[in-house]
């Protein structure tokens, strides 16, 4: 068998504040959605492909002391789009980690910025190369474990 990623399904506390977030950070556009009290949900997507639902189904926030999602990943091509992305975060007040772009880790050529959506689900956007000249957090653990 051969696998390839689907979409990926979140629960959100608050449908319209998590749809604005994803839409602003990845330019996702709503192919599909229902205000339903009771059934609210948005599917997100980039050129007609879908990528990203979400579904109003939770209270509180993510919980990262729990088994289950460390966090969603995203590549880009370049580092510039790394750091357009990481201004956006910046501009929206989102938790930032790491203070910004880094390496993957001492001496890497990928790297990314490491952030929290309105629900505290932990993100990445990275790009393979381009990253060389930006710090690594620690020199003995990966960048994305947000430890």
């Amino acid at each position: 068998m051969t696998f390839k990623t689907g979409h990926i399904g979140l629960n959100v506390s608050d449908l319209d504040a998590s749809k604005d977030f994803y839409r602003k950070v990845f330019g996702f556009e709503v192919m599909g959605e229902s205000g339903e009290d009771g059934r609210r949900y948005a599917f997100l997507g980039l050129g007609g492909t879908l990528v990203l639902t979400l579904w109003q189904q939770s209270e509180g926030r993510f919980a990262t002391g729990l088994p289950g999602l460390h966090h969603l990943s995203f590549e880009v091509p370049d580092i510039e789009t790394v750091r357009r992305a990481e201004q956006v975060v910046r501009e929206l007040g989102a938790t930032l980690h790491h203070d910004g772009a880094v390496a993957h880790g001492e001496g890497a050529s990928s790297g990314g910025v490491f952030f929290e959506d309105p629900d505290g689900i932990r993100l990445e956007i990275y790009a393979p190369t381009g990253a060389g000249e930006l710090p690594a957090p620690s020199a003995t653990a990966p960048t994305c474990g947000f430890f």
